[in-house]
């Protein structure tokens, strides 16, 4: 997997290289210490997964991570922070990113590399927690001009407390393979990308525009 890391502190970037290579599974292809740096060096090797900082000098990982996202679409962002800040999580949804995990769990930074490179959205369970008192309750919307059926808009209601497919199988009387291809039937009629831009959406009653 090549990994673009950006982050402003040198020490951790440092740090964090070395972790990440010890694992003979990641190539940190380069590293940068600023939004700026974060934009151009994505632009010059195309990594497979960004991981990048959110608090950095004038241009924030956040705002850089939006220019990217504006001109490759399906860039691969992962946000590494030390803040579980309401305005960053909010914001690093809104943009598209596929995840945000924090610093101190470093455990968690390698499977969670791995599980954006697979195309998942990955947000730590404490912040997982936080989206729905974050976004607020659901606007109105016309799922049925989008051919939302009676079932489909159940699902996409459990999906978004945070249930998984499991626990919407177990609770909707489905076969979990049932939900699973519920929900991609789901996404490709709102024209969404995961699980976690539907449950956004559904809190919020608007489409993200990545």
């Amino acid at each position: 997997m090549r990994v673009l890391l950006v982050d402003d502190d040198a020490l951790v970037t440092i740090s964090l290289k070395t972790i990440l290579e010890s694992t003979n599974k990641i190539n940190v292809i380069a590293t940068g210490n600023s939004g700026e740096e974060a934009v151009s060096l994505y632009e010059e090797y195309r990594p497979d997964v960004l991981l990048m900082d959110i608090r950095m000098g004038t241009v924030s990982g956040l705002e850089a991570g939006e220019k990217i996202l504006e001109k490759h679409d399906d860039a691969k962002i992962l946000y590494l922070t030390t803040f579980v800040d309401d305005e960053y999580i909010v914001r690093a949804i809104n943009i598209g990113a596929k995840g945000y995990i924090l610093k101190q769990d470093f455990e968690g930074i390698v499977p969670a590399l791995e599980a954006v490179m697979k195309g998942q959205s990955v947000f730590g369970a404490n912040i997982v927690g936080k989206i729905p008192e974050l976004i607020g309750k659901r606007n109105g919307f016309d799922y049925e001009s989008y051919g939302i059926s009676d079932k489909e808009y159940e699902i996409i209601a459990e999906l978004s407390t945070g249930e998984s497919n499991k626990e919407i199988a177990e609770k909707l009387f489905l076969s979990e393979g049932t939900v699973r291809n519920y929900i991609s039937v789901i996404l490709e009629k709102l024209g969404l990308r995961d699980r976690t831009q539907l449950a956004v959406f559904y809190l919020t009653g608007r489409k993200n525009s990545k």
